[in-house]
């Protein structure tokens, strides 16, 4: 799914923060298209994501029929199966469609302090 590869401070927790602005996917109902912003940050363990395979995989729900809430958690069991993060946030921030703006947040783990 999301190739990874090795994280050389897998001792040293730190945080890596990504973004994708360009999340496209359509809404199972309407058949309208969602756009929005995927934010992806999480503290790495042993692996650390491929930015191109994770790019691949975050343009591959363009032609998707998928409630914006059910991509979020898809996004985020698909990065920790790839990576086995210490700690994962996804956020999934969408466009205005029905005069509403939606955020959705999925977590897995505990954020180190």
């Amino acid at each position: 799914m999301i190739e990874t590869v090795p994280n050389r401070f897998a001792g040293r927790p730190y945080r890596v923060e990504l973004g994708f602005p360009e999340y496209t996917s359509i809404c199972p109902l309407t058949g309208a298209p969602d756009f929005g912003t995927i934010a992806i940050r999480y503290v790495p363990g042993e692996t650390l994501m491929e930015q191109k395979s994770l790019r691949d995989f975050l343009t591959a729900f363009r032609g998707r029929e998928l409630f914006q809430e059910e991509a979020v958690n898809e996004i985020l069991d698909a990065v920790v199966e790839s990576c086995a993060p210490v700690w994962c946030e996804v956020e999934g921030e969408f466009n205005v469609r029905g005069g509403m703006t939606m955020r959705a947040v999925a977590r897995h783990g505990d954020e180190p302090g």
